[in-house]
């Protein structure tokens, strides 16, 4: 996990074990997102009826950290089983799909062409949610849309993380998150690659993925 050559807050490189999880092939859609607007008194994200956001299979965009843990919180209690947002340790585990390469992959920025994400940003149909697969079946790892994390961030905590289960510290200011984003001029992100913001922030290439224990 980390690395040595990115930026400060990505080092140092180190090992972390984790638990076994799943984790969605896909960010959360509109669809899926939909279901619980429907059954719960949550306010509609902003772009909600923005047609370049809002197609059913696009993942849901400008949904704070809160609104994300709700909905995991709602669909914890209809599977009766746990689901969260991914630890930061585990979505890269999952971004790296096994490899030490610098991208899901490989070493070279070869997705990363110019235009890259303008069909996404259009709205263009479902489409837009895939793209290619890294090696453990997984989609949009290192582009598309930034997705949360269960850690609040630490620009320092590799520097005091345990290897087992790494959570984050235990309180702060901002939460982590992970992925690339369309609006960024580099649109796809290294798997070590780490960002934050407030957890009450609703940003237009902001969305999550879920986890469960196996």
């Amino acid at each position: 996990m980390g690395s040595d050559i990115g930026r400060d807050d990505e080092a140092p490189a180190h090992e972390v074990d984790v638990a076994d999880f799943y984790i969605g092939r896909f960010a959360v859609t509109n669809d899926q997102y939909g279901a619980f607007l429907e059954t719960t008194a949550t306010p509609r994200p902003p772009f909600w009826c923005d047609s370049r956001f809002n197609h059913p299979q696009q993942p849901v965009v400008a949904v704070s950290w809160f609104e994300a843990n709700a909905y995991c919180d709602w669909l914890s209690s209809i599977l009766h089983t746990p689901v969260r947002l991914p630890t930061e340790a585990e979505r890269e585990f999952a971004c790296r799909a096994g490899t030490t390469a610098v991208f899901p992959w490989g070493n070279t920025e070869e997705r990363d062409l110019a235009g890259y994400g303008a069909p996404w940003f259009a709205g263009t149909g479902p489409e837009v949610v895939g793209g290619p697969p890294n090696a453990f079946g997984l989609c949009n790892m290192a582009d598309n849309i930034h997705e949360w994390c269960l850690d609040w961030y630490s620009k320092d905590y590799y520097r005091i993380s345990p290897r087992d289960n790494p959570q984050g510290p235990a309180s702060g200011t901002r939460r982590s998150s992970r992925g690339g984003s369309w609006r960024h001029h580099r649109k796809v992100t290294p798997s070590a690659a780490r960002s934050s913001i407030h957890p009450g922030f609703r940003y237009n290439d902001y969305g999550f993925r879920i986890v469960r224990p196996a």
